[in-house]
């Protein structure tokens, strides 16, 4: 049995773990992955040569190199912390999608753009990790259709959240309420922090969810980045701190999509 640990710098969040496992499902050489996420790493058990499964984690364009390759004697595959990963997945995806309807809602209804892109951001995690419920038990053709039709549906979100942005920003819009900015972005941080939690505790038992995690996290990032336009917006009373973050989130939200949309090649 071969043992590669590859250096991935962009992998900084559980959904692109997802997107990985994704990828990495179409190569059946692969006997077991090993993630941290908080150092950047992906060790993986294999039979045979390494270079493909290089190119498929290259052609994702997380900037991966390979940081060792050893041939592992006496291999046994790790079952000590086994987990239900179907479980798993449902979890986070319910708490994204959960915070995607809160956020979407107390958008509108607080005149915040910021929360409305943050609530895209949540939706398109929840895209991601129910793309990797499909790959149990399903065709690679399959999971890349359903692929295919989630990150254009994203780039729709995104394309129609821009249009609103540059509206509001040549129109006299209402000011957003900062208040439900700042308290509805912190309960979405809360909301991440859950998913970072459950993810890193079921790859062992003493795992625990570091602090390099929460802050390396664009998800947490863009919570951060509401909850500042929020108090921006107190303080200036203008919406353009909202309107300038929101521009930011869908910027981010349509990566996403042309992410997801790599899975569909």
């Amino acid at each position: 049995m071969n043992k590669t640990v590859f250096k991935i710098s962009k992998m900084d969040c559980p959904s692109e773990e997802q997107v990985i496992r994704m990828k990495l499902s179409e190569v059946s050489d692969i006997d077991q992955l090993e993630f941290d996420i908080a150092n950047r790493y992906l060790t993986v058990y294999h039979k045979e040569a390494k270079e493909p499964i290089f190119k498929v984690l290259d052609s994702l364009n997380f900037d991966t190199t390979i940081k060792e390759s050893i041939t592992v004697h006496n291999y046994e595959k790790n079952n000590n912390h086994q987990f239900d990963e179907t479980k798993l997945l449902w979890q986070v995806l319910l708490i994204n999608f959960f915070f995607f309807l809160l956020e979407i809602g107390t958008g509108f209804f607080a005149n915040s753009m910021g929360l409305v892109a943050d609530s895209f951001d949540m939706l398109a995690d929840s895209i991601v990790y129910g793309l990797s419920l499909f790959v149990v038990g399903n065709s690679v053709a399959k999971k890349k259709s359903i692929a295919k039709v989630a990150g254009y549906f994203q780039l729709v979100l995104a394309g129609l959240g821009f249009v609103e942005v540059i509206k509001r920003f040549l129109s006299s819009a209402t000011m957003p309420l900062f208040q439900t900015m700042i308290i509805i972005s912190l309960l979405a941080l809360l909301g991440n922090a859950l998913c970072l939690y459950l993810l890193q505790k079921s790859k062992s038992q003493e795992a625990h969810m570091q602090a390099s995690m929460i802050f390396t996290s664009n998800d947490v990032i863009v919570n951060l980045g509401v909850i500042i336009a929020g108090v921006l917006v107190y303080v200036t009373q203008s919406k353009f701190p909202d309107l300038i973050i929101g521009s930011i989130v869908f910027i981010l939200v349509t990566k996403g999509a042309f992410k997801i949309l790599k899975l569909a090649q």
